[in-house]
């Protein structure tokens, strides 16, 4: 009888050093991430917004809504449950929706358009309130006043900034300077009467409602105005260009900051922790987090796909999520689990897996409690999609069982260099992993050098990488060795027929070399910490 065949085992790395600071370690706390797309057609995440906080004298509640902007619809999510509450899609059929946001009542929402028009929507019944036309080109930016319930700006491609009053059917004001597309705006706080906004025209204009149409401040860059952020204060904005951020001091009307830790250009801003940081999202994929009193890093994230928007969304208390935008389509809203929170989560696993397993009997005498009638029922059907769910949901698997890699199946049926090539091809977060687990299994099975052999340099330089990529790494250190040793041993007499080939051994030389280098250091080090540790040790039985 032929024994039952196992899925491979994945090779488990030990932990490095943790290096990780409280305050890395509080943005890493925003661990239970849902992955949605709410496009039909993967269109990119433009804009994310919040509603505007009351003001002090507003009797309006705040609203635990945000509002996400995506090809020609804008969603409306439910901040407690992450899940769409309404969906407004009343745009023309070649029109693309911009910057959809909420009034803070969350009531009306107002967005503009690639057509140049702007609507008014009642979120209740989705009809259009109003449509204003009198911007002639794309209108990029919608923005409610936050201190007036029918007051809200527009910028456009048209090259103007313009101010709307809700019951009437023209602009009230409208803010000519700007020499290219302004793509982003908005209100100062307070009762300044000010607006700001960037342009393509690589200027950042204060805008003064009272003072007519003309800017009462400008402030010149070298790169074209991504996007503009007030601080809390309304004695300073920030604005992004190209991939820095500049902090600009509106009393002394001159930069006082310059930040440069982006590699591509910056797309969105958001503060968070009441002002005391900020987050900054970039084309390069990377959410940096600054403390605004000496703007240095304390901590980052990390995302798959370029990030087009960003937003912090609040509770009452503290910043429950952080929801960004993808030019994939894919909008990433993670949370921050309370310590209650987290408690209930990790209840509700035992529970189910104590139902799933047929042990939920034991599990009921262990909390010593008694279950009622349909006690079944009401567990399955628990909504675990909210603030205590940690799940991940990409695409529509649509029941798909998984059962094992494809490289796997061709490990079975002894196409060791085929395994490894599928494996050398992955790009998802676990492909490294995978391919540490085929290169064990190889080893195991002496197949190494049969899987390594007969290569050309095209089915040779993924090899080559893959070790370039691993062979400092400690944790890896005897695997990739083993791998490289073969490699050489195989291909040494074909060294000098490809520039290809030879720049990529050059490389995992030089990879090679450094690594010795730190090894040695790290010999000396153990020697001088042996010495002091044995001089110690005899110091202690002398004394004793």
């Amino acid at each position: 009888m032929a024994a039952e065949v196992q899925l491979l085992q994945p090779t488990k790395l030990p932990k490095g050093p943790s290096t990780i600071t409280s305050e890395q370690q509080y943005w890493n706390s925003f661990t239970s991430e849902l992955r949605l797309d709410p496009s039909q057609h993967s269109s990119p995440v433009t804009h994310i917004s919040i509603p505007p906080p009351p003001s002090a004298n507003s009797l309006t509640a705040p609203q635990d809504l945000f509002a996400v902007t995506t090809g020609s619809r804008v969603q409306i999510f439910s901040a407690k449950t992450r899940k769409v509450v309404k969906t407004i899609s009343r745009f023309g059929v070649d029109d693309i929706a911009r910057s959809g946001n909420l009034r803070r009542d969350g009531r009306i929402l107002v967005a503009g358009g690639d057509s140049g028009s702007i609507q008014a929507f009642d979120v209740k019944s989705r009809a259009i309130l109003k449509t204003w036309k009198e911007h002639k080109q794309p209108v990029w930016t919608t923005e409610w006043n936050p201190s007036e319930l029918t007051s809200l700006m527009s910028c456009s491609d048209d090259r103007t900034v313009r101010l709307w009053d809700l019951p009437s059917d023209t602009s009230i004001t409208t803010f000519e300077g700007h020499q290219d597309y302004v793509r982003t705006g908005t209100f100062m706080p307070a009762q300044s009467g000010l607006l700001v906004s960037g342009s393509y025209d690589q200027t950042v204009r204060l805008w003064d409602s009272r003072a007519g149409g003309k800017a009462v401040m400008v402030f010149k860059h070298q790169h074209p105005i991504e996007t503009v952020l007030p601080m809390p204060s309304g004695t300073a904005v920030l604005a992004t260009s190209d991939n820095a951020i500049s902090v600009l001091d509106i009393v002394a009307a001159k930069p006082i900051h310059m930040l440069r830790n982006h590699q591509k250009t910056v797309t969105a801003l958001s503060l968070a922790n009441n002002g005391s940081r900020l987050l900054s999202g970039s084309l390069d994929g990377h959410v940096k987090v600054f403390e605004t009193s000496g703007w240095n890093v304390v901590g980052g994230l990390k995302y798959p796909s370029p990030i087009l928007s960003l937003s912090v969304v609040p509770s009452q208390k503290e910043d429950k999520h952080i929801a960004v935008g993808l030019s994939s389509g894919i909008l990433s809203v993670r949370t921050h689990l309370s310590g209650e929170q987290k408690a209930l989560a990790r209840e509700r696993e035992k529970e189910m897996k104590a139902l799933m397993e047929g042990n939920i009997d034991e599990y009921d005498r262990s909390k010593k409690r008694k279950r009622g009638k349909g006690w079944e029922k009401r567990v399955r059907g628990k909504d675990f999609t909210g603030e205590s769910a940690d799940i991940v949901i990409e695409g529509n698997a649509r029941g798909k069982v998984t059962t094992g890699a494809p490289w796997a199946h061709a490990l079975r049926q002894g196409q060791y260099a085929k395994a490894l090539d599928m494996v050398l091809d992955l790009s998802d977060r676990n492909a490294r992993l995978q391919s540490l687990s085929l290169l064990t299994a190889l080893r195991h099975r002496s197949a190494l050098r049969s899987a390594l052999a007969n290569r050309d340099e095209v089915s040779l330089q993924p090899i080559l990488r893959w070790l370039i990529k691993n062979i400092s790494d400690y944790r890896t250190t005897r695997l990739t060795t083993d791998v490289a040793l073969v490699v050489l041993d195989l291909y040494a007499d074909q060294l000098g027929r490809s520039e290809e080939i030879d720049g990529l051994v050059d490389a995992l030389m030089s990879r090679v070399r450094v690594t010795v280098e730190a090894s040695q250091i790290a010999w000396s080090v153990q020697g001088m910490v042996d010495m002091l540790t044995a001089s110690a040790g005899g110091e202690a039985v002398a004394g004793a």
